[in-house]
């Protein structure tokens, strides 16, 4: 370790930093003061994303540099990445402040608990070893179980805590299972030095086969795709709604980290094998989730089925192994973690005096009480379905383009078929609120900062629809391409 290997990890260690801050903090501060932890926490985001951004490491032509005995990994696609997950948090808060506030809930530990998420969030993508990748993992994980049991009033809470718990516990176990017999047939827990192993045994090695399994299980529970997804329906309904809009955004973006670091970075070698593996889960989750997601009543529920549907979208860019199938993969899971905060966020918008807005009936009429949240709503909804012009469409297209450069014709169209199914619900709700007639005619007020960062995340749908050539070349150019 070495002052080098700090600057490196800086964003990491001012998160680590100011999430213990944040806890002392909140033991002292009165209950009518706690707005200063929001802002404690705001301030956080920037300056780590400051940190991110000062990386010059490839400046000199150096594409990445690694600290800690090649165990963490500064490269681009490392640092879009982060910088992302920063942005899509401190949407997060500012959503979240208002939920909390309104359910009796603003208190510290929801930041502290999400700040050492985020760290284990962005550990994971700098990861570059085995060990880095559990670390990473198990720093998501545990904070996100307590997350999920938050309000100790609610059964259904403590209840899809433990679901999460259980099956979460399994997921991990299944993932260190496989990291143990990947080790054991390479030799080596850093992810470059099984790569080489893996070339030069090829897909002979009967206990590297076992291994890449287990990962792959453990990677897809992480994802939430199907047939691994039991527990997204259950903790999305049952978790608050401030933290189910956490859930459903930020970690998504270290799942994919997690399974690029560990099958392009450690098992490029057993592209074959896993490709067929994740040739399976995309294909169940786009079936499963679309369809699950038509029968679905409560707003919650559907838009987790729906995670379900479009983690499959980014298991279809990962498929064929290239630089342009990644980068399309990180474009989509970036813009869905977009979609997922604005989507959550128009749910807490209209959640007021105790009781969430989570049934898809709450969204009737909102034209006529309000005509800009409706909208907002509405350009979430086409851009989730796919719809020309908005962002999610170029999303869409770009995975379904890797998937048919590469020859694999067959998981395109079925891609293509279930894209125009899952239309139906995102629609249904667009109909519910320009043609139904209102179940209430109660005003809807909302703090400033809540309304300029609902305003901007609707607006960025449309706006990256129409501007997407930046951001996709962003995505491509971290790897490469």
């Amino acid at each position: 370790m070495n002052a080098q290997h700090m600057l490196l990890a800086a964003p990491e260690l001012w998160v680590l930093l100011m999430a213990c801050v944040i806890l002392c903090v909140d033991v002292f501060v009165r209950e009518e003061r706690r707005g200063i932890i929001h802002m404690l926490a705001i301030l956080t985001l920037l300056f780590a994303a400051i940190l991110t951004l000062r990386g010059d490491y490839h400046a000199n032509g150096v594409w990445s540099m690694t600290a800690f005995n090649d165990t963490f990994i500064r490269d681009p696609m490392g640092d879009v990445l982060k910088l992302f997950a920063l942005a899509v948090l401190a949407l997060v808060y500012t959503y979240s402040k208002f939920y909390l506030r309104a359910f009796n809930l603003f208190r510290g530990d929801f930041y502290t608990l999400t700040l050492f998420a985020l760290l284990g969030v962005m550990l994971l993508i700098s990861a570059n070893s085995l060990v880095t990748v559990y670390l990473g993992l198990e720093l998501i994980s545990l904070p996100s179980y307590a997350l999920v049991a938050f309000n100790r009033d609610s059964k259904q809470g403590s209840e899809s805590a433990m679901k999460y718990f259980v099956l979460g516990s399994m997921a991990s176990g299944m993932l260190l299972y496989g990291m143990s017999m990947v080790y054991g047939a390479t030799g080596s827990l850093e992810l470059g030095a099984i790569n080489e192993a893996a070339a030069a045994s090829g897909t002979r090695d009967i206990l590297l086969v076992f291994g890449l399994v287990f990962m792959v299980a453990g990677i897809a529970f992480k994802l939430g795709v199907a047939p691994f997804h039991m527990w997204v329906p259950d903790v999305y309904h049952g978790a608050p709604a401030a933290v189910t809009l956490f859930l459903s955004s930020v970690p998504k973006l270290a799942a994919f980290a997690m399974a690029y670091r560990v099958l392009a970075g450690g098992l490029e070698a057993a592209h074959a094998d896993w490709q067929q593996m994740l040739m399976l889960l995309a294909a169940l989750s786009m079936v499963i989730g679309n369809l699950a997601a038509i029968m679905q009543s409560n707003i919650k529920r559907m838009l987790a089925y729906s995670t379900v549907s479009h983690m499959g979208f980014v298991l279809l860019g990962l498929l064929p192994g290239t630089a342009y199938g990644f980068g399309a993969s990180m474009f989509y899971v970036v813009v869905y973690a977009l979609m997922s905060a604005a989507g959550f966020g128009m749910v807490i918008l209209l959640s007021s005096r105790g009781v969430e807005a989570e049934n898809i009936a709450d969204f009737k009429g909102l034209n006529q009480r309000n005509s800009w949240y409706a909208a907002i709503m509405a350009m979430v909804m086409f851009s989730m379905a796919g719809v020309p012009v908005f962002v999610g469409f170029f999303a869409k297209w770009l995975v379904i383009k890797a998937a048919l450069d590469a020859g694999l014709m067959g998981i395109a169209i079925l891609a293509v078929v279930f894209s125009v199914i899952g239309a139906f619900y995102y629609l249904r709700v667009v109909k519910l609120m320009y043609f139904d007639e209102p179940e209430t005619e109660a005003k809807i007020e909302v703090p400033v900062d809540f309304g300029a960062a609902i305003s901007l995340n609707g607006i960025l749908m449309i706006g990256l629809g129409i501007f997407a050539s930046s951001l996709i070349s962003i995505c491509m150019t971290s790897f490469g391409y």
